[in-house]
């Protein structure tokens, strides 16, 4: 996109609310199915198991639709692209919420996740475009507290719509943001949209992507379920995950105009922080869905109260938002993203030793505790990678690294709920092997049942219940202990990031 003049006063409020409405639109539904599947899976008379292709169809649409981004934006223009994305996400809203049956619903949830690919790298560019120069960090991070906030927010709102009313809410309720968003920007920066390039779409590059995508997101999602690589299924799955990877990468390196540009990973800044983006996003955003699942299982929470407690982790990354944009201009990019990489370690590895006895506020507490890193987590991390990458490839560079973003943490959530689950075995079948008669422990835990006039067989289920309750919260504490371990290297990644040239090479210029 060639310079342009950016706007001031109500036009600039107006557009940073389209934008981020369609942001938020996308980055909710991300995340908003995940307490709803039993319900959604009851009423189209399909198991709890099945249910989860709503979510995996979405992911899998969505890592495939991201990498076109920069093709369809020089194709049609970075607004076009945007309204037409917003409108077809909308149409597709009521699409799932309409649908008279399960496979309608994942067609459609598969379509929507695609129509939304280009929605986030977007928002962002375009926003950097519009903003003063002087105010694009507080864009960045305006636009950054919603991309963490919509997946936080999205069991919550799931949860209450769902719990309160019907499933179909939780479609239903993008319609009237995605209307707000698609008309808004159209009449604001219709007349500042790119002028059209005539390229090709790499049909081949995107058939590749899409056999490598959707059977490495199937293969996570089920591994569990079919016992991984023991199942000839999950095998086929991952060899085809793997020829489809293989193949796309050799074609993209080899062609002419490829989906996705691996020539952009010769920029440093743009590789690591790639790399180091994927790698935390699967640990955050897996933490984000196990967490709620803890509460409702192994606590008894409902939907609607285990979306409550977590609640509180998207409040300060709105409170803060002035600090980031103060703190990216006045401390380096590179120690901004290290300290928040040790504020991540410290808060998960504090909060591994939660015991039976947690409360409602405890959570809620432990969330807000968590949304500290989460505040300034996403708007450096994105500055820093995107600094070195030249205005003419800024729109496909940031559609390549939302992929990876996006994609790592669907894949974060499946091997997170994977890992709970394995060590919640693990742990309960070592605490039932100590309850015999020898076990001193065990012996006064069945006098005091005893007491309280449960004994014999009713007793001894009513022991198994509480290890099994035992086993799952030990089993999430190896899940927070795991992760904050795994962002120590992180801090180590992050110290290798170039510095910027000038203050804000890759914000202060047109995209």
């Amino acid at each position: 996109m060639a310079a342009v003049k950016p706007l001031q006063g109500l036009a600039l409020v107006l557009i940073t609310l389209s934008l981020s409405l369609g942001t938020f639109m996308m980055a909710l539904d991300y995340s908003i199915a995940n307490v709803s599947v039993p319900y959604i899976a009851g009423d189209l008379g399909v198991s709890n198991t099945d249910g989860t292709w709503v979510i995996t169809c979405f992911a899998a649409g969505n890592a495939i639709g991201l990498p076109m981004t920069g093709f369809l934006s020089d194709r049609l223009g970075a607004v076009k692209t945007f309204v037409i994305a917003c409108v077809l996400f909308t149409f597709f809203s009521w699409t799932c919420g309409a649908a008279l049956n399960f496979p309608m619903l994942l067609m459609s949830r598969f379509c929507q996740g695609f129509v939304a690919g280009p929605m986030i790298p977007l928002s962002q560019s375009l926003l950097m475009v519009f903003y003063p120069e002087a105010k694009r960090k507080y864009a960045l991070a305006i636009w950054a507290a919603v991309v963490v906030v919509g997946p936080v927010l999205g069991p919550i709102l799931g949860g209450y719509l769902t719990f309160n009313y019907v499933w179909r809410w939780i479609f239903y309720i993008n319609i009237p943001f995605g209307i707000i968003a698609s008309v808004l920007t159209w009449k604001l920066v219709k007349d500042r949209d790119t002028m059209p390039l005539d390229r090709k779409i790499d049909f081949i590059g995107l058939a590749l992507l899409a056999v490598g995508v959707t059977c490495l997101q199937v293969l996570v999602d089920f591994g569990q379920q079919y016992d991984w690589f023991r199942s000839d299924l999950i095998r086929t799955l991952a060899i085809g995950s793997f020829i489809g990877f293989i193949f796309f990468a050799l074609w993209a390196i080899t062609g002419r105009d490829p989906l996705i540009d691996f020539k952009l990973f010769k920029n440093r800044n743009f590789a690591l922080g790639t790399f180091v983006t994927a790698t935390s996003f699967a640990v955050i955003f897996g933490n984000m869905v196990v967490f709620p699942l803890f509460l409702e299982e192994t606590m008894n929470y409902t939907a609607q109260v285990a979306g409550l407690a977590v609640s509180t982790m998207g409040i300060l990354p709105l409170v803060l938002l002035p600090l980031v944009a103060k703190m990216m201009e006045k401390v380096r990019l590179k120690f901004v993203v290290m300290i928040c990489f040790l504020l991540f370690w410290a808060v998960y590895l504090f909060y591994s030793f939660i015991t039976t006895q947690i409360s409602f506020s405890y959570a809620a507490i432990s969330r807000l505790m968590v949304g500290l890193p989460v505040a300034i987590y996403m708007a450096p991390l994105t500055a820093i990678t995107l600094a070195h990458v030249s205005p003419n490839q800024l729109t496909a560079a940031s559609g390549v690294f939302h992929f990876f973003r996006i994609f790592c943490g669907g894949l974060g959530t499946s091997l997170f709920v994977t890992l709970w689950e394995r060590r919640t075995v693990f742990h309960r079948f070592n605490l039932i092997e100590t309850l015999t008669p020898f076990n001193p422990l065990a012996d006064s835990a069945l006098k005091e049942l005893h007491h309280a006039g449960l004994e014999g067989k009713a007793g001894l289920e009513t022991l198994n219940v509480m290890a099994g309750q035992q086993a799952a919260v030990l089993a999430a504490n190896d899940v927070f202990w795991t992760s904050a371990w795994l962002f120590l290297p992180l801090i180590f990644f992050a110290f290798w990031f170039q510095k910027r040239k000038t203050t804000d090479v890759a914000l202060s210029t047109a995209h």
